[in-house]
């Protein structure tokens, strides 16, 4: 199966894992069933379950979305819930999983999440006011420390703090 690398690491896509599913003899007849555990105007629970050729469940998995999680989300976040379960449900029964149960979807979708609460925790800094980068001047290093990794500054004041406390 095809893989794409993230972060250094192989992932196989939920289409590969269904491709191979459905063309490996081991699964004929086997079921692919959806279903819809809660849904609301901001979140979906989604479920799948892998069925054997009698109709015995072998495998299922979950997975929760949120529509304001992505611009594609905002459109398709249902239909990505379930891609996610399938992937899930896939990995339980041994299928493309060489590297990890998750998907490469969820995989790309939490790394970007990360990368969005880093932006939204930077941008959540107050700016550092001319009277505090003054009072910051007089401080301690280990003070001096917390207001630069605390504050946005200018790059001036940032300068002046690293270069005074030899940080």
């Amino acid at each position: 199966m095809k893989t794409i690398n993230i972060k250094g690491r192989e992932y196989i896509t939920v289409n590969e894992r269904l491709k191979y599913f459905r063309s490996e003899p081991t699964f004929d007849g086997w079921q692919i069933k959806e279903s819809l555990v809660h849904i609301d105007d901001k979140e979906g629970v989604f479920k799948v379950v892998i069925c054997d050729d009698k109709g015995v469940e072998i495998a299922s998995a979950h997975s929760q979305e949120y529509r304001d999680s992505s611009y594609i989300n905002k459109t398709s976040f249902v239909e990505n819930g379930f891609t996610s379960a399938l992937g899930r449900a896939l990995g339980y029964l041994g299928v493309g999983i060489d590297t990890s149960i998750a998907s490469a979807n969820e995989v790309q979708n939490a790394v970007k999440n990360q990368s969005d609460e880093k932006l939204k925790t930077k941008d959540a800094k107050k700016w550092l006011t001319d009277a505090q980068f003054n009072a910051t001047m007089k401080a301690t290093k280990e003070q001096a420390e917390k207001v630069l990794a605390g504050f946005k500054m200018k790059k001036e004041y940032q300068e002046q703090i690293k270069q005074k406390f030899n940080i």
